[in-house]
């Protein structure tokens, strides 16, 4: 499994990006995350909001994971803003989003992992991204057509861009499940 590092400069920040050792530099802290779940959707959600549980963006979408509203009744979550106040609820509703999500997509990740579209390799936790991103139906209608329905969100983010940004995480403990609950 491949590990990303943060270097953290405690002193000063670093103009350009540099190779350094633990050795090398002491006042420095490595920060190695595993490509994991976790990893995953801290990832996500920093694209989503920068990690930020109360942002809401110019259209509505809300937390950490910008929800939309059609999402949140889906699990039954009614007050936007006892959501946006309760990081508990957001992850949640972020892990069983991503459960029916695998549950909806499990034909296509079966089909589809490994393969490449327009110079894209398919990955699991890349369809998973770009369902959060556009719904898994458009995820689906993309695979299917072979890249031909790469959508964009408003603010230009594209299918294939999570697929990109958001391949090669392991996201095998999300279980596949139509029925997940918050």
């Amino acid at each position: 499994m491949t590990n990303n590092a943060v270097v953290i400069d405690k002193k000063e920040e670093k103009s350009s990006t540099e190779i350094i050792t633990v050795e090398e530099y002491s006042d420095f802290e490595i920060l190695f995350l595993e490509n994991n779940f976790i990893a995953f959707k801290e990832a996500l959600a920093f694209k989503e909001s920068q990690g930020n549980y109360r942002a809401v963006n110019t259209l509505g979408y809300l937390g950490k994971y910008q929800f939309g509203i059609t999402t949140l009744d889906r699990f039954r979550i009614k007050n936007p803003d006892a959501f946006l106040k309760n990081p508990e609820l957001q992850e949640r509703a972020f892990s069983a989003l991503c459960s029916v999500n695998k549950w909806i997509l499990r034909k296509d990740i079966k089909r589809m992992v490994g393969k490449t579209i327009n110079g894209i390799t398919i990955t699991e936790s890349g369809i998973l991204a770009a369902a959060h991103l556009s719904g898994a139906g458009n995820v689906k209608k993309y695979l299917r057509t072979n890249g031909s329905n790469n959508l964009s969100d408003a603010y230009g983010s594209s299918i294939e861009c999570y697929l990109k940004k958001f391949a090669d995480y392991n996201v095998s403990t999300v279980v596949a499940n139509r029925k997940a609950r918050v």
